[in-house]
């Protein structure tokens, strides 16, 4: 009898997830890094790796796999994309529709929190690297500001419009504030602002970087967040916005817009390199995907829904959603996605479909439906004249 309970007590030795030294907080066996390409269209990146130029991101699929991602909620944006990747819910949870609907995202519901709340702030390290200024990072608090009557009657007018050497400023007529809906209260108009929507989720994370532009710099800063925190259970969010920057500049069909993609390749390349030196990679498990894609032919992505997950992540098996993204990374992390609230929009990746994506929401830009620019598939996206796109080669 003795025999048996001793074996039983090793037998919950293995099988049982390790815990902190208090018997109380259990341990994150494995790390993460979330490697976003603001705006990787996936056929370009599919025709970049058949044509070699993405060895990095190709050493990475072949230990894990490459998957569809359809955004099937929410715009086509960086906003919308970002909020959705960094949660796992739809707009209609976190309330951040588009670049232009968006508030501060409720409290506890980022990856980074959800983290924190499974195994301890002070056990793990979470941190963030984002290239771009405004739409992914930006941390503007909310407020509420009481409006003078000479700032109610500017508010009521119409907001201002972009001109050849300037952008919108909002709500014209009082200096300094551009965001915001005004709301009357006992007579009393007031400015609110519901905030950025990663302000709350920045205040929960070790470190937040945003504005970095460059993705030079943006590996740069990835690489100081794991010399500094990497030797400890990590999950790292990682921003080039490079990609979507060049699309703006010079279009979907571009040598440039795949030269962006390959600048993304090669922070994948350097942040690999680095989990090597520090002996943590082969227990870390990256994920490099997209907020959005780009509009065949165009300079935006007002409706640009197909995008991808590369991996080292063996248990993928299948695509899905951009609201999937966050509930694998989470299950595989060790989290129970039952026990969250509310109930995650999106599911893991690393098991079987068990409902429709997301109830099939049409992508919408600025409150119209749009249609679909053609479907993926091994070719390319379809044009309109039914031709096949095709990458442009990168210099």
């Amino acid at each position: 009898m003795r025999r048996a309970s001793l074996f039983l007590a090793l037998v919950g030795l293995v099988v049982l997830p390790a815990r902190a030294q208090d018997g109380t907080q259990p341990t994150m066996a494995k790390n993460a890094i979330l490697l976003g390409w603001d705006g990787a269209h996936r056929d370009h990146v599919k025709a970049l790796l058949k044509e070699g130029k993405l060895p990095n991101l190709q050493q990475l699929i072949s230990e894990g796999t490459l998957v569809d991602v359809d955004v099937k909620s929410g715009a086509t944006d960086t906003k919308a994309g970002w909020t959705q990747i960094l949660t796992g819910y739809r707009p209609e949870v976190t309330g951040v529709y588009n670049n232009g609907r968006f508030r501060d995202v409720p409290a506890g519901y980022s990856v980074f929190e959800r983290l924190r709340t499974q195994y301890g702030a002070d056990q793990i390290a979470t941190g963030a690297a984002i290239g771009k200024k405004g739409h992914c990072g930006e941390i503007d608090p909310p407020f509420k500001k009481p409006l003078t009557a000479v700032e109610a009657e500017a508010a009521a007018k119409p907001a201002a419009k972009p001109g050849k050497k300037g952008k919108a400023t909002g709500q014209p007529g009082f200096k300094g504030q551009q965001r915001g809906r005004v709301v009357e209260e006992n007579g009393q108009k007031f400015l609110v602002f519901e905030g950025s929507p990663y302000y709350t989720m920045h205040n929960n994370v070790d470190e937040w970087h945003f504005g970095l532009t460059e993705d030079e710099k943006v590996g740069a800063k990835a690489l100081e967040l794991l010399d500094k925190y990497g030797r400890k259970p990590f999950f790292f969010f990682v921003h080039c916005a490079e990609v979507d920057h060049s699309g703006h500049k010079h279009g979907e069909p571009s040598p440039e817009y795949n030269a962006a993609i390959i600048s993304g390749d090669k922070q994948l390349g350097r942040i690999v390199e680095k989990l090597k030196q520090l002996g943590v990679y082969d227990k870390t498990l990256i994920y490099v995907t997209a907020d959005h894609g780009f509009d065949v032919g165009g300079k935006g992505h007002g409706n640009a829904p197909y995008v991808f997950l590369g991996t080292n992540d063996k248990q993928v098996i299948r695509g899905g959603t951009r609201a999937d993204i966050t509930p694998t990374i989470l299950d595989r992390l060790g989290v129970d996605l039952a026990k969250l609230t509310p109930p995650l929009d999106g599911e893991t990746l690393a098991k079987p479909a068990t409902k429709t994506a997301e109830d099939e929401h049409l992508v919408k830009q600025r409150g119209a439906k749009a249609k679909p620019q053609g479907e993926p598939g091994a070719g390319g996206t379809k044009r309109k004249a039914g031709k096949k796109a095709k990458a442009a080669a990168a210099p």
